[in-house]
């Protein structure tokens, strides 16, 4: 059973990176649309930790 399991994992990973990784018309996959967006979203992530951050010091006192 656990090589059964195993090997089900494993072709399911082995789908998942291929969907992810196959090229549209344009030419591009979701990695790519990914890799290119993951920098506004750790901007906006960082700045939802600081806004947290103020807003935890102000119920403080």
């Amino acid at each position: 059973m656990g090589l059964f399991k195993t090997a089900l994992i494993g072709a399911a990973v082995y789908g998942i990176i291929k969907y992810v990784t196959k090229k549209d018309i344009n030419g591009r996959s979701i990695a790519d649309d990914i890799r290119d967006k993951a920098p506004e979203w750790m901007e906006k992530a960082k700045n939802l930790k600081d806004e947290l951050k103020v807003e935890l010091e102000k119920q403080r006192y």
